[in-house]
């Protein structure tokens, strides 16, 4: 919306007046539907309008006026679409809107529009000491080029009052802003790091701040309890303090850590910090409706939302420092608008804003408001558990194509859209014919033809034209299945028109469908476009190993740096060995594997009474595993809890999961059973008594599919590691990952056992962290009994 620097506020013309001026009801069935390929029609559409104006007319007139305020400046720029002298002498702007609605039946311009008009008629009156200007309104409907023209004549001295009084309505929040700001940037030198400094911590805070200075980014692997968050959160708010930046993102693949977060930033502010920093929460988890249906004929806050929404905003960000989703929901309901339109505004006027990775990154979901066109802002990006970002990037950059939804759409269109029916033949019969193809030669999975693609395009972006120009014209119309379809479609172009040769396209024939996958395999370039949005990019994980492989994917330049910051806790609290014996390949699953498991996993219990986890690679062997360890312990009348993660566990399922290992007063035996990166993997704090023993069964590598062999054949053609970067790394971070649940504070304690044969061989090993260098091997010889009793009694004495 805004850029500020050295005092100075810039905006443009457009956004100051839809800012200001915006009025009515918001409503998701028109407005929406319009991608780039439309704006390149009404760029089009300009061109020839102005063209055909003749050789006085001034086409993409620059204009810009600063307008000094007390404390700051603002820098108003824009660019008129046309400039001309009427016949009867006057000076007029000329603002053209193109557009697919019936623009013979306007009878008076949008408010916004002639708004924007009146701004540079204003600007180029005062710069030209013009008397009089005139205003033209050109609207042109983009499927008939039929023009309707709506022409005005005002005084400077209308101008002026129409201007002041804008600038009037927006001063009132640039004087909130720049007085916040002041503040802030005063409180933040007393502000002193608020913990002692662990070991390497003080190297992770200096080396983020010379970070952000450099406008570089920085790749930290460092170990679980040294305090990552703190040491990025800080050194960032310095950077602020400084002028080196306007906003942080602190970005999150999970719910609990975005907590954290916001957890740190309480801790500064109850040491003196100013700042306002918000998380952001899902549509879905703040919408008043049972599904967000955003328009007036189905919710009450969409109606009149426009009315109210900028009260709504100034309320909330004056009235809070630590926005969370309650208060928003407070301030929603109070002001009747729509809680996540109302936290998206807010977020320009925050210091912080916590959320989700897809804010930033996804192109489907990214905040337009920061990240729209080309523009760079002084932005930090703090990127948490980037392990994960990975494949949230593939995902995220890559898209699908169905037949079945093809057919089921175009057989909704034959009467609701009969415009479109038609055009879906051809798109329909490719797909076939490609799945009849792939039955014929019985492949489950196959790479896409070169020259298949191209067609594909072509007929897929025909239907979603021929959609979108129906939606524009019939903006009442609601479906959402068809909806879901057009956003589908639209996610399948704009990913095609991304493709480049780090994508691989395939198609997925199953019983009653066909899958054209867009697969993005190498995501460093999209984020890389991404991340230079912002000023610097900090990305920390506990799992970042190997680093090289991290760098890799998630974009490093040449002049970025990366540290390994070694664990701060005493080796010997933490006793790790790997069980000699076990291998849990596929081909060798069975009942004698899971009594071996089940039999080393009772034996490492029995040693000491406690809270432990177990990690498998599927729900499968978990639930097999589970059925031999509960028969094993009845049989030797072991008193043992047994908890299991499901499938789909809500966050209530998940806090009574956690809640069983709260202490262990009564001296029993639990073993929770869960899942090698699931849910309780990571981002969970189980400290002191409350977890004493992580014992993880098999190497976490993928399960072999058509997108892991895709990714191998790729990194081994371009980097001669295609084993590596498919299957070892992704598995090892999970494993690294399940054994960060244990040792997370200097008070911790407790034992690793790695139950895996191949965790032995010098490929895994060399991917260990430094402080696992001192750990055993368990051969079925008694060495580990041995070394459990030994380390028990260490433990007992200290």
């Amino acid at each position: 919306m805004y850029r500020i620097v050295d005092g100075q506020i810039r905006i443009s013309v457009r956004t100051l007046v839809e800012f200001v001026m915006q009025s009515g009801d918001l409503d998701n069935r028109s407005g929406s539907y319009r991608d780039k390929k439309a704006m390149l029609k009404g760029a089009k559409i300009h061109k020839t309008l102005q063209d055909r104006a003749g050789g006085e007319y001034r086409a993409e007139v620059p204009l810009k006026y600063e307008i000094a305020c007390p404390e700051y400046s603002i820098l108003l720029e824009g660019r008129a679409d046309g400039i001309f002298t009427r016949p009867d002498g006057v000076t007029a702007i000329d603002e053209i809107k193109s557009m697919y609605a019936d623009v013979e039946h306007f009878t008076e311009p949008v408010v916004v529009h002639r708004a924007q008009a009146l701004c540079y008629a204003y600007i180029f009156a005062l710069q030209n000491d013009r008397k009089q200007m005139g205003v033209r309104m050109t609207y042109c409907n983009i499927k008939t080029m039929k023009v309707r023209y709506f022409d005005e004549t005002l005084t400077f001295e209308q101008l002026e009052d129409w201007f002041s009084d804008v600038l009037l309505k927006l001063t009132k929040w640039f004087d909130f802003l720049m007085e916040h700001w002041k503040e802030r940037n005063a409180s933040i030198p007393s502000i002193a790091f608020p913990f002692p400094y662990r070991n390497g911590q003080k190297q992770l805070v200096v080396s983020t701040y010379k970070t952000i200075a450099a406008g570089k980014k920085l790749y930290i692997e460092a170990p679980t309890g040294i305090g990552k968050t703190m040491s990025a959160v800080f050194p960032s708010v310095s950077a602020m303090g400084q002028g080196l930046a306007d906003k942080i993102f602190y970005l999150t693949a999970k719910t609990i850590t975005r907590t954290v977060a916001q957890e740190a930033f309480d801790i500064l502010r109850r040491n003196g910090l100013v700042f306002k920093s918000m998380i952001l929460t899902a549509k879905e988890k703040l919408c008043i409706l049972d599904s967000p249906d955003c328009n007036p004929d189905a919710c009450p806050y969409a109606r009149g939302f426009f009315d109210r929404i900028n009260d709504a905003v100034f309320h909330l960000v004056t009235h809070y420092d630590r926005i969370t989703r309650e208060d928003i929901l407070k301030v929603a309901e109070e002001y009747q608008v729509c809680p996540f339109e109302l936290s998206l505004d807010a977020s320009y006027w925050v210091d912080a804003i916590i959320c989700d990775y897809n804010y930033v990154f996804d192109p489907d979901v990214r905040l337009a408001r920061f990240f729209a066109g080309d523009e760079r802002g002084d932005y930090i990006f703090l990127i948490d558990e980037a392990h994960n970002l990975v494949e949230r990037a593939r995902e995220m950059f890559s898209a699908v194509l169905s037949l079945k939804h093809v057919k089921e759409a175009k057989a909704m269109t034959k009467e609701a859209m009969p415009t479109v029916a038609p055009k879906m033949d051809r798109l329909q019969r490719q797909l076939s014919a490609m799945k009849k193809a792939c039955v014929a030669e019985q492949a489950e999975k196959e790479i896409l033809d070169a020259a298949e693609l191209p067609i594909l395009y072509d007929n897929a972006y025909t239907v979603f034209s021929e959609m979108e120009k129906f939606y524009e014209e019939h903006p009442e119309f609601k479906d959402q299945d068809l909806l879901d379809f057009y956003f589908e479609l639209r996610s399948f172009l704009l990913t095609f028109e991304a493709m480049d040769e780090s994508y691989v396209s395939y198609v997925e024939p199953t019983d009653d469908d066909l899958l054209v996958h867009l697969f993005c395999v190498h995501p460093a370039a999209r984020l890389l476009e991404c991340m230079h949005r912002g000023r610097s990019t900090i990305l920390f994980s506990a799992t970042l190993l190997p680093i090289r492989y991290y760098k890799e994917l998630l974009g490093a330049e040449e002049e970025d740096l990366a540290i390994t910051v070694p664990s701060p806790f005493d080796p010997e609290k933490r006793l790790l060995g790997v069980v000699n014996g076990i291998s849990t390949v596929y081909t060798r699953r069975g009942p004698r594997l899971y009594e071996t498991i089940a039999r080393n996993i009772l034996d490492i219990v029995k040693e000491h009474a406690g809270n432990y986890m177990a990690f498998f690679p599927s729900y499968r062997m978990m639930w097999d595993v589970g059925e031999v360890l509960e028969t094993m312990a009845f049989h030797q009348g072991r008193k043992i809890d047994f908890m299991y993660q499901q499938q789909d566990m809500n966050e209530r399922d998940r806090e009574d999961y956690l809640n069983e290992f709260a202490g262990n007063e009564d001296g029993v035996t639990r073993i929770g059973m869960a899942i090698m990166g699931g849910i309780f993997s990571e981002g969970i704090d189980l400290t002191r008594e409350s977890l004493i023993g992580v014992l993880i069964v098999g190497t976490g590598l993928p399960q072999v599919c058509m997108e892991r062999e895709i990714l191998r054949d790729y990194f081994e053609e371009t980097m001669g590691k295609g084993f590596e970067y498919a299957y070892l790394f992704p598995g090892i971070t999970k494993v690294l990952q399940a054994a960060g649940r244990l040792v997370r504070t200097a008070d911790d304690y407790g034992v690793i056992a790695l139950m895996d044969e191949r965790f032995l061989r010098q490929e895994y090993r060399e991917q260990f962290p430094r402080e696992w260098s001192n750990g055993k091997v368990w051969n079925d010889d008694g060495t580990m009994i041995k070394d459990l009793r030994d380390y028990w009694a260490r433990m007992e004495e200290k």
